[in-house]
């Protein structure tokens, strides 16, 4: 495993100095981490471990449960389909599928060109209006495979 850049060492040291005193704080500078630079580098995880005097497998574990941690920098338009059981029963299956036929990408993967993102989600909120679906975090209801390609061109040509 190659190492950070010293930069980004240096900035991740920064924010465990921020939350050194918090009880928990690997979740906060994990969130901090993915604010700052888009993704979680693998290789930040035994600095954050040396740093908190961890395991390194306790902070891989962690990054690696939560799905709002992303190992690699999301495309530049980041859409997330919510799959929950409400949304499921007006159609989010299909929509889902005709996201991924449509983008060439599976869930959790951006595409070649790096513009969009596809995520799914168990649950926006939004369970009267489904199916839902976020896109560059403002979310949508009543999505159909229509609308969802007009709400991406708009973010896309944004």
């Amino acid at each position: 495993m190659a190492s950070p850049d010293a930069s980004m060492t240096d900035r991740v040291r920064a924010l465990v100095a921020a939350h050194r005193g918090d009880r928990g704080a690997l979740l906060p500078i994990l969130h901090r981490i993915q604010d700052e630079f888009g993704y979680v580098d693998s290789d930040v995880v035994p600095v954050l471990a040396a740093e908190l005097n961890i395991s390194r497998a306790d902070v891989h574990g962690v990054v690696t449960f939560y799905t709002d941690f992303r190992a690699e920098p999301a495309g530049r338009t980041v859409v997330r389909l919510c799959r929950a059981e409400a949304c499921q029963s007006v159609g989010a299956e299909a929509l889902v599928a005709y996201a991924e036929r449509t983008l060439g990408v599976k869930v959790g993967q951006t595409t070649p060109d790096g513009s969009v993102t596809l995520e799914q989600v168990f649950c926006l909120g939004n369970c009267a209006l489904g199916p839902a679906g976020q896109i560059d975090e403002r979310v949508h209801g009543r999505l159909t495979p229509a609308r969802l390609d007009a709400l991406l061109t708009k973010a896309v040509d944004a």
